[in-house]
């Protein structure tokens, strides 16, 4: 099972995203819920380094299975809210995997305190 974890500061802006596990929906090189979320979160990371000209903080698994992302405590004013406009739709896009997938993954948010 994919298991995502987004956790929000305390004004409920994302802070950071990790993803781990396997969907194990079909065969090796078939799965199509692993294959949509790792587009999906993989789109959203490229994305902000292309159109925000920014880099998150990325610690990835050389083998697959895991992501954490977390944006940068420097980035601020328009390119931030350009970012967290990115993750948004990116979980918006991973709520709707789950929803017709959820046997395969799972989506939990954490508020803290930043």
């Amino acid at each position: 099972m994919i298991e995502i974890v987004v956790e929000r500061n305390s004004n409920h802006t994302i802070h950071s995203f990790s993803m781990s596990g396997h969907a194990e929906s079909g065969p090796y090189g078939q799965d199509i819920v692993c294959a949509g979320a790792s587009a999906v979160s993989l789109g959203a990371v490229n994305g902000i380094s292309a159109l925000c000209n920014i880099e998150l903080d990325v610690d990835m698994s050389d083998n697959g299975g895991y992501l954490r992302c977390t944006v940068p405590s420097h980035v601020s004013g328009r390119v931030f809210e350009d970012v967290q406009l990115l993750l948004e739709g990116m979980l918006v896009s991973l709520h709707s995997i789950a929803e017709e997938y959820g046997d395969y993954m799972t989506i939990a948010e954490n508020q803290g305190g930043e």
